[in-house]
C-alpha cells in the first residue's frame, strides 16, 4: 500500500494534472521487466487514469481499467468508452466507465460490478495494481460524483476479494491518489484501505481518537468526522438482473461492454 502514490496523470515527457512521475506507470514497467506476463491495473479515482492508459496503450500485457466520471464534465476529457488500447496487439486492453455526473452510491457500485470483475476473472492477472483517489466523495471541491465513504470501503473490499479470488498469490499494489475533501474524506477513505489491505479491517463505527481531531483542529480551524462512516448503507443492482436502456448509468455501463468485451471475446 502506497497511499503517497496513484498519480496517474503524467505522461511521459510531460507533467500533467498535479502529477509530475507516474509512480503506477513506473511500477508496472518494472512489474514488466522482472518478468510479469500479465498485469491490471484499476482506478477508482474520480479523474480518467490517463497517463497510465497512454503509457500501456498499445501492450496486451497491461490491461487497464478506469472509472471515471464522464469525460464532457472533468478534466482531463479522456476515457471515452471506445478508447479501447491501441490497433493490433493493444486493441482491447484499455477500459473505460465514463460515468454521468451525479453518479451516487448504488450506481457507482453497480458500474464497478458491471465491469470489473468478469474483466479481471477473464484475464487472470498476475499482479493488480489499484488506483484509490478518494475524490469520488460527495464532499470533495474538484468534481461532481456523489459516492460516500461508505461504498469507497466496499470498492477496496471488492478489490481484496478480487485478487484472492482472481490474482496468483493475492499479489496487489494499492495505492493511493486524489482526494481534495482533506480533513474528512481522505485520510478516513485510506485509513480503511490500510486497513482491509493489512486483513485488520477498521469498523465502520469507530470513533476517531479525539488526539487527531484536536490535531485536525489545530492545523486547519476545522472540526474532523467523528466515527469513520458516512453513516450509509449502499447497495446495487445486480448487471444480471437486467438494465434500463433509458437510465444514464446504465446507458454509460453498456456502452463499455459494448465497446470492449467483444474485443476480448466476451459477451457484452
Amino acid at each position: 500500500m502506497n497511499f503517497a502514490g496513484g498519480l496517474h496523470h503524467a505522461m511521459p515527457g510531460s507533467a500533467s494534472g498535479f502529477c509530475i512521475y507516474n509512480d503506477a506507470s513506473l511500477a508496472i514497467a518494472r512489474l514488466l521487466e522482472l518478468g510479469a506476463e500479465r498485469v491490471a491495473y484499476l482506478d477508482v479515482d474520480v479523474h480518467h487514469g490517463d497517463g497510465v492508459q497512454a503509457a500501456f496503450w498499445d501492450d496486451p500485457r497491461v490491461l487497464t481499467i478506469s472509472l471515471h466520471e464522464h469525460p464532457g464534465t472533468l478534466f482531463p476529457g479522456t476515457g471515452w468508452p471506445e478508447e479501447t488500447g491501441g490497433p493490433g496487439e493493444g486493441e482491447g486492453s484499455a477500459v473505460n466507465v465514463a460515468l454521468p455526473a451525479g453518479t451516487g452510491d448504488d450506481g457507482w457500485l453497480r458500474a464497478f460490478h458491471a465491469v470489473v470483475p468478469e474483466l479481471l476473472r477473464h484475464f487472470r492477472p498476475q499482479v493488480l495494481v489499484t488506483q484509490h483517489g478518494a475524490d469520488t466523495h460527495f464532499e470533495d471541491p474538484l468534481a461532481h460524483l456523489a459516492v460516500s465513504l461508505d461504498a469507497q470501503r466496499l470498492v477496496q473490499e471488492a478489490c481484496h476479494s478480487l485478487v484472492h479470488e482472481c490474482v496468483e498469490d493475492g499479489r496487489w499494489l494499492a495505492l493511493g491518489g486524489g482526494g481534495y475533501a482533506v480533513v474528512d474524506v481522505v485520510p478516513r477513505s485510506w485509513t480503511h484501505l490500510v486497513g482491509i489491505a493489512a486483513h485488520a479491517p477498521v469498523d465502520p463505527e469507530s470513533v476517531i481518537p479525539s488526539s487527531w481531531r484536536d490535531e485536525v483542529y489545530a492545523r486547519t480551524r476545522q472540526l474532523g468526522p467523528g466515527r469513520m462512516t458516512d453513516g450509509r448503507t449502499p447497495a446495487w443492482r445486480s448487471w444480471e438482473d437486467g438494465y434500463d436502456p433509458a437510465d444514464r448509468l446504465d446507458q454509460a455501463v453498456l456502452a463499455t461492454r459494448r465497446a470492449l468485451f467483444p474485443l476480448r471475446g466476451m459477451l457484452p
